[in-house]
């Protein structure tokens, strides 16, 4: 969360004298809360049409709020490769209570392959082990997303 300064003056009488207080307050400017795909597609929107695949982890605190968003790896055209180890690190430093993964497809197929299947099983269960949920995995295309949520996969 970030914090945003407002002033606001206020007039005090003192016997004869006015004096004019600075009064300071302070605006908390909410970080984004995602608990839907489609939220999380709008939030990840950028990735989406690059040449090369990137593996990316939205880490969110208890309220499902976004802490930060990270690109764990950028593979090749048609693969990323992804450790637990990278994912769970970033996580852990930001004290994640839970994660959305994705990764961007640039052939544009929507379906998980065997291997995106496998990584999320492998991924969900290193998450029960350390006490970060695993909350989606989501494949972006410029025609829209799949997930792993959504079709009863996690």
């Amino acid at each position: 969360m970030k914090l945003k300064s407002t002033y606001r003056y206020r007039h005090r009488h003192s016997g004869s004298k006015i004096r004019e207080e600075r009064l300071q307050y302070h605006r908390i400017k909410a970080n984004p809360v995602i608990t839907t795909a489609s939220r999380a597609y709008k939030h990840l929107y950028e990735y989406h049409h690059l040449d090369r695949e990137h593996f990316i982890a939205i880490t969110l605190d208890g309220a499902s709020r976004v802490i930060n968003t990270h690109i764990i790896s950028i593979g090749t055209l048609n693969q990323s490769l992804v450790h637990p180890r990278e994912i769970f690190y970033k996580a852990i430093q930001d004290k994640a209570a839970a994660i959305i993964i994705a990764h961007n497809h640039p052939s544009g197929q929507l379906s998980p392959s065997r291997a995106d299947t496998q990584v999320t099983t492998r991924l969900k269960e290193a998450g029960k082990l350390i006490g970060i949920n695993i909350v989606d995995h989501i494949i972006l295309t410029p025609d829209g997303y799949y997930s792993f949520q959504d079709e009863g996969l996690i």
